[in-house]
């Protein structure tokens, strides 16, 4: 472990969400933040001066040899422009779900990645959290027996009371399934393994949105996306998963937001869009018993798919939030709306293994990412 440097990375979009990955220098000792950039150079300047680094312009960034990762956090229609640029400078890459915002882009930048021989990340990394990986061991263990069905669910009434700026969620390459499916199929997927087929229907509930944050609040905003997704999916391993995403409703259920149910019991899965638990097992007719966490990174530790990216540059294995597990997401995502659209089955075109899991009880970062 002494003999991993940190690895240099430059954040490219310097949003909401670029805070949790200047953080992730704090968390883990195989990154090192170097440089950012954003369209708006105030911005970048803002936070090169907050957290220590250089605000460059995309292009220098993209050209500056000190740099080994691009760490794209760019809007989700920029995403395929950004990194694919990011590829072609040579640089290796993580960015903010989705890959991209059709499959054939998503396809396109994993064999790009492929053949220039460059790390292509992607988030969510959310499921190396302790309370995922707990979930996938007890799964691996037989805690539930044979993994039958599984239910996901995502219900929202939208972001346009709470966002500043909203729009780009009901524009294309927004809609809940773009922006919050990831973090439910990722999980399904590290849980479950390879999509088989999957069958959607979906809809858009209201033509127009008011946005009633701030700054923009009273700006109608023209919905281009669906709202609605409700889906059946196939996994190659034979359990049957649904999953609904939605913009459209009021109310979080009161149940948990995945549950995994098994042929000796069922799994309550916590918030895929956290880290930590709870989580829950009932074996048989016993009462629900809240399972002690087996893994680390309880707590906020976006930013763990890049370093382990780091790590696995300099010790040549794969990395875990690879761009083969975002691309198989990302078709699974638009698969929904091509079958809603066609009235049929949608036969997944890729597969893919699922990610190594992380070493239980891991006490420090480096010594986790190298299990």
């Amino acid at each position: 472990m002494s003999d991993l440097r940190p690895v240099k990375f430059g954040v490219i979009g310097c949003g909401a969400i670029s805070g949790a990955y200047f953080n992730a220098t704090k968390l883990f000792p195989t990154l090192s933040i170097a440089a950012c950039a954003d369209l708006d150079l105030a911005r970048a300047e803002a936070a090169a001066e907050k957290n220590g680094c250089r605000a460059l312009s995309v292009d220098a960034l993209l050209t500056d040899p000190e740099i080994e990762i691009v760490i794209n956090l760019t809007i989700p229609k920029a995403h395929y422009a950004v990194t694919k640029a990011a590829l072609e400078a040579g640089k290796h890459v993580h960015l903010e779900k989705p890959l991209a915002v059709t499959f054939e882009e998503g396809a396109a930048l994993v064999a790009l990645a492929k053949e220039k021989g460059l790390r292509l990340g992607c988030a969510p990394d959310t499921f190396l959290g302790g309370g995922h990986q707990t979930c996938r061991k007890l799964i691996d263990d037989g805690a539930i027996g044979e993994p039958v069905a599984a239910m996901a669910t995502m219900l929202s009434r939208g972001h346009e009371t709470w966002h500043p700026a909203p729009e780009f969620y009901y524009k294309p390459g927004g809609g809940p399934m773009l922006d919050m499916g990831p973090y439910y199929l990722t999980a399904l997927v590290n849980m479950l393994g390879s999509i088989k087929r999957l069958t959607g229907s979906t809809r858009t509930t209201f033509a127009q949105r008011t946005i009633t944050s701030q700054p923009l609040n009273g700006t109608v905003i023209d919905v281009e996306v669906p709202t609605h997704y409700s889906g059946v999916i196939d996994f190659a391993g034979g359990a049957i998963a649904q999953i609904v995403q939605s913009f459209d409703v009021y109310g979080v259920p009161p149940f948990s937001p995945i549950v995994v149910f098994g042929t000796e019991g069922t799994l309550a899965v916590p918030d895929p869009n956290g880290f930590g638990g709870p989580v829950k097992l009932k074996r048989g007719k016993d009462d629900w018993t809240e399972v002690p966490l087996t893994h680390g990174y309880t707590n906020n530790s976006r930013g763990i798919g890049a370093a382990d990216i780091a790590v696995a540059i300099q010790t040549d294995r794969a990395h875990r939030c690879s761009g083969d597990l975002a691309c198989h997401v990302l078709e699974a995502m638009i698969g929904f709306h091509t079958s809603s659209e066609s009235g049929t089955h949608y036969a997944m075109q890729t597969t893919v293994e699922r990610p190594e899991s992380l070493p239980a009880l891991a006490a420090l970062p480096v010594s986790a990412l190298l299990g």
